[in-house]
């Protein structure tokens, strides 16, 4: 029955969050809301939803460090595996903005996240920063969208619209937040059960399934438009919803736990370092010719593997977690940045000798 509650309760997450986006796009284009706002906002935000809805009910209920691994499971997560399976599928052109903006801001907001967790608590304060934060990210695409100017055939993204077709779309959202409330109580609860019966802590079980089960929304999304060309909306979900992750899901959820959400050793030194290397990771991939090629796809996809495999190494004591941590530590990791090192410089130079 466990396991049914949390297939249930993930399959209602998926749904609700594609419910909710669906509606609240189409009302939010009926109130005269730019298309351009509505897809860097409410869509982008609206595949995290899963996760809002987990980390708030896993707050409330005191299972705090399910909370915090969600959100760092969900970061490391976005970048190295659904990047990853991304640009296998084709190799991923990342936009000048992206790599501008977007990008940094994350690495920012990661090292944000690991200064805030010092003191081993992310505190209610620290959560009304973070979510200061994202006011003032949403003011600045807006801003941004207002100074591009593009303008976006509303009818490609809402179609026209009557009191039968509002009542459907005021349907879609109340639904879609009942599903997620709902999907994110059973999820939470299983994911409870499944830590207690597999001996292992809440934080292993937010870092890998619930991670990869409330971030479900953007594999679709970024995979389905991999597949049809569309390669910056595979790389902007990614990157925006990293974003919203810290500043919007980590934020609510440090000031709905009221005394704070508490930060393990394990996460300290270890799930939040890295997050932030995953983060920087990014820097010189997309500095390379602005693309993502399959080689490095590859690569993401191959770290995502070896992050969850010393995850459950480690939660089963393995005693050849050592070697397989000295591997990572001193051959694999220094091969790779040395690799990345050599195409970046490379690649500077091409372009330097075209200048």
């Amino acid at each position: 029955m466990t396991l049914l509650f949390f297939l249930v309760g993930l399959i209602f997450l998926i749904v609700g969050a594609e419910l909710l986006v669906r509606g609240a796009s189409q009302v939010a284009s009926e109130f005269g809301i730019s298309p351009l706002i509505i897809g860097l906002t409410v869509v982008a935000f609206g595949t995290s939803s899963p996760e809002l809805a987990v980390s708030i009910k896993s707050a409330l209920s005191g299972q705090a460090d399910i909370a915090l691994g969600n959100v760092i499971g969900s970061n490391i997560f976005n970048v190295l595996f659904i990047l990853g399976i991304s640009a296998l599928i084709i190799p991923l052109r990342v936009s000048s903005q992206l790599i501008k903006f977007d990008v940094p801001l994350m690495i920012a907001l990661s090292i944000t996240v690991l200064l805030f967790a010092i003191d081993r608590t992310i505190s209610s304060l620290d959560g009304w920063l973070l979510l200061s934060g994202l006011i003032c990210y949403i003011g600045y695409l807006i801003y941004q969208g207002t100074k591009s100017g593009q303008s976006v055939d509303e009818s490609a993204l809402s179609p026209s619209t009557g009191e039968g077709n509002r009542l459907v779309q005021i349907l879609f959202i109340v639904g879609g937040l009942l599903l997620l409330i709902v999907g994110s109580r059973w999820l939470v609860d299983g994911a409870v059960s499944f830590a207690t019966y597999l001996g292992v802590s809440e934080i292993v079980i937010g870092l890998t399934v619930v991670a990869a089960g409330t971030s479900l929304p953007e594999v679709v999304t970024s995979i389905i438009a991999a597949v049809k060309g569309e390669r910056d909306i595979a790389v902007g979900n990614v990157v925006g919803s990293n974003i919203f992750n810290i500043v919007g899901v980590l934020g609510l959820a440090g000031i709905f736990s009221g005394s704070g959400i508490p930060v393990i050793e394990g996460a300290f030194y270890f799930d939040i370092p890295i997050m932030v290397a995953v983060a920087f990771a990014c820097l010189p991939i997309f500095f390379t010719g602005g693309t993502i090629n399959r080689w490095e796809g590859l690569l993401l996809l191959g770290y995502y593997l070896a992050y969850t495999f010393y995850l459950v190494m480690a939660a089963s004591r393995y005693e050849s977690l050592a070697i397989f941590s000295n591997a990572m530590l001193y051959f694999v990791i220094p091969l790779t940045a040395i690799t990345l090192l050599v195409v970046s410089i490379q690649e500077y130079r091409k372009r330097g000798s075209t200048v």
